[in-house]
């Protein structure tokens, strides 16, 4: 239950965040109806407030103990920005402490389809290398009701804006933030989004996307065991990957895929492995047969192959450069960047299907409004907050984050652009 640490003079107790809570915790907080719970909710969700008097549908008594239990809080549009390549937008909101984060709108392959990928914290402390938001270190954690208030005003921009029965469809975990690093709310955030009363989103159209946590990875499987499971592995090399993606000096990827396993195991779910291409870095013939040998692997010993998707590295700047922002300000050189895009994709997956593993090349749209994989980021004189923690100093380039390059996008019926397929 997702509960606001801002009280009013007459009141010191937490107040429900109401769009964050299932309609049973509502009912049990409030002694009221699960069916009056059930259609408050849904009025939380639907409406963003609480109606002033009460609909013929809901008890006057429950709405009373609702709105004396909880409030509905909100996050401020800072700009919309629709990319002009693409039918993806980027959005940038503010939070109630001044903090901001950014959410892309994905265009599904079935018209008025879209996906909504999210961010879980304010910036990310991972530093993986291939992604901006880790320059800006960690500032906090997001709360549930922010991370399903994301969707909900993504929604109500697409009711405004596209219409004709257009809806969000599915989620990703794959925004600013390392996901499970923020276990207990994003799962909360899940269960909320996946509530029919609320965002009615299958739980098979979420993804969440991380840089590899197991210990998180296994709470997805016994808690919500229906999610898709995304993984970015920047290389299959310890030593290159450990350069790449710091939390390899942690968790070793050998003891993420045990973890990853046990997920696909429960869930019943191939999980998604994410491999940005980076040129002179990760993407030789000798790095295909390694992750091609992995993947045959990993299959032999779990009884489900993973779903490899390539991602075109999405340039984001040098260190000092300013990241890219819908508030503008990012202009930068090509030749300041910490890495170039890999022209050898073609032979690199070249180099899996001889060896009878098969991928996907993801299409990572909005690169001209810094929504495309790996780019999402807030100006770093935004990130330096009071009490914001900066990622750890490190060898090699700067940045990184569990948006993850991210990280899977679609799996079979899940969420994100279309891919060309092997």
């Amino acid at each position: 239950m997702d509960l606001s640490p801002r009280s009013s003079p007459d009141e010191r107790r937490p107040r429900l965040a109401l769009q964050a809570v299932l309609p049973e915790e509502l009912a049990g907080a409030c002694g009221i109806d699960i069916a009056d719970a059930r259609r408050i909710v849904s009025l939380a969700h639907r409406l963003g407030e609480l109606p002033s008097r009460a609909p013929a549908t809901v008890r006057r008594a429950a709405l009373d103990a609702a709105r004396s239990a909880g409030e509905i809080r909100t996050l401020a549009l800072v700009e919309r920005r629709a990319s002009a390549e693409d039918p993806f937008v980027k959005y940038a909101f503010r939070l109630e402490d001044g903090a901001m984060v950014e959410s892309v709108r994905i265009p599904l392959e079935r018209p008025g389809r879209y996906s909504a990928c999210v961010s879980s914290q304010v910036g990310c402390a991972l530093a993986c290398a291939f992604c901006a938001t880790g320059r800006m270190g960690l500032t906090r954690n997001l709360e549930a009701w922010e991370i399903v208030e994301q969707v909900r005003l993504i929604r109500r921009d697409l009711d405004a804006t596209v219409g004709g029965g257009a809806r969000v469809h599915g989620v990703l975990f794959q925004g600013m933030g390392e996901p499970l690093a923020n276990a207990d709310r994003v799962i909360q955030a899940i269960r909320v989004l996946s509530e029919p009363s609320a965002q009615a989103i299958d739980m098979r159209n979420i993804t969440v996307c991380t840089a590899g946590l197991p210990s998180g990875i296994r709470r997805l499987a016994a808690e919500v065991p229906a999610v898709r499971l995304g993984l970015s592995l920047g290389s299959v090399r310890p030593g290159k990957r450990r350069l790449l993606m710091p939390i390899d000096g942690a968790h070793p990827l050998d003891e993420v895929l045990a973890a990853v396993g046990e997920h696909a195991r429960a869930s019943g779910h191939a999980p998604m492995w994410a491999y940005t291409l980076l040129a002179d870095q990760n993407d030789t013939d000798d790095d295909a047969a390694c992750l091609a040998a992995l993947a045959r692997g990993f299959a032999a010993q779990h009884g489900i192959s993973p779903r490899l998707s390539l991602i075109p590295y999405n340039a984001i700047g040098a260190p000092g450069d300013l990241l890219p922002s819908p508030g503008g300000g990012d202009e930068r050189g090509a030749s300041a960047d910490p890495f170039v895009r890999s022209a050898r994709l073609d032979a690199f997956r070249a180099v899996l299907s001889a060896a009878g593993v098969g991928s996907i090349v993801r299409y990572s749209g909005g690169g001209d409004v810094g929504a495309a994989c790996g780019q999402l980021a807030r100006p770093l004189a935004d990130a330096q907050r009071p009490g914001g923690r900066r990622a750890p100093p490190r060898a090699g380039a700067a940045a990184g984050a569990a948006d993850a390059g991210a990280a899977a996008g679609a799996a079979d019926a899940g969420p994100g652009a279309p891919p060309r397929p092997a």
